[in-house]
């Protein structure tokens, strides 16, 4: 029996029933072919993400995670997304880990490895917790990592712009995780011996679309061959994040030796030195949530994708 049949899909539950909750639930339900939906959970009864999923046929808890593992579908699930916030993330990831369900954390509480499905998914595909970095490092960090695939990346910085109204509660209680985790996965994920990740909430209205700015600092390079990495894991992206793109052709600029971003090389650098600098937006799929809302779309685009290749990984290695 193939792995992507009805009957072999692998049932899912989210915890989280805001935004990102329900836009995971809605993708699940619409574009999947290898995972079903079988508990949407939340902590307010009143929400829209449960009203939806009880609409949508699907079982529905608002007592949290211990009202998740009450429920009769809990039994059949086999892996979990939380969509809820660091602190909370770190209980449930106790009581799920102890009942043996595998996590996908879409939180900055990164207990479990970075994962960017473009660049480092198939080195964690067994693990029982894996953390999806964060919107910013979705979109960002696959381009350090290009970048970083023909030449050594000494210092990379991000910038995330992102409208304010795409930013929850949850989004504005950890803006100080969001640049911590950031700034760490794009030293351990993409490979940049130092990273620095900023947020921006641009409160202009008429919202506008995600826009990222990545900056590399590289010795000498050739210019061709980075430019074609770039735009190859772009390619990569939009094949799970359709609104992913290039805002403008990919930019190369030499550094020159009085120029103070000489000061992020190692110490003792000489020779050559390039800035790389790379205009990306996102623009979300609508499945719930505006289109302005790439931030929120890409990370359950990557939850998704990695919820579905951790599945067909673990359905194929059971056959052999």
């Amino acid at each position: 029996m193939s792995a992507t049949t009805p009957q072999s899909r692998t049932k899912v539950a989210v915890i989280g029933s805001g935004n990102i909750g329900t836009d995971l639930m809605i993708k699940v339900l619409r574009t999947s072919d290898v995972l079903e939906m079988g508990a949407m959970v939340g902590i307010d009864p009143d929400s829209d993400g449960l009203a939806r999923a009880r609409r949508l046929n699907v079982a529905t808890t608002h007592e949290g995670v211990d009202g998740l593992v009450e429920l009769d579908e809990f039994d059949g699930i086999g892996i979990v997304f939380d969509a809820t916030s660091a602190g909370a993330h770190h209980r449930n990831d106790q009581v799920l880990r102890a009942l043996g369900r595998r996590v996908v954390d879409l939180t900055p509480a990164a207990i479990g490895p970075y994962v960017v499905p473009s660049v480092n998914l198939d080195e964690h595909l067994d693990a029982t917790n894996v953390n999806m970095v964060t919107c910013g490092g979705q979109a960002t960090i696959p381009i350090v990592a290009a970048v970083g695939a023909v030449t050594p990346v000494h210092y990379g910085e991000i910038v995330a712009s992102i409208s304010s109204r795409s930013a929850g509660p949850g989004t504005r209680a950890n803006i100080d995780e969001f640049t911590e985790t950031t700034s760490a996965a794009i030293e351990e994920v993409g490979g940049a011996v130092r990273g620095k990740a900023i947020i921006v909430l641009n409160p202009a209205e008429p919202p506008l679309i995600m826009r990222d700015t990545v900056y590399c600092l590289v010795g000498d390079c050739d210019d061709a061959a980075v430019i074609a990495s770039v735009e190859a894991m772009v390619g990569q992206v939009q094949a799970y994040v359709p609104g992913y793109r290039l805002k403008q052709k990919v930019q190369l600029d030499r550094v020159a030796a009085g120029d103070p971003l000489r000061a992020l090389l190692p110490d003792g650098t000489r020779g050559p030195a390039a800035r790389v600098s790379v205009f990306l937006e996102v623009e979300g799929a609508a499945h719930y949530l505006p289109s302005y809302a790439g931030n929120l779309d890409i990370m359950t685009s990557a939850a998704l994708r990695t919820a579905e290749r951790m599945a067909t990984s673990h359905v194929m290695g059971a056959a052999q």
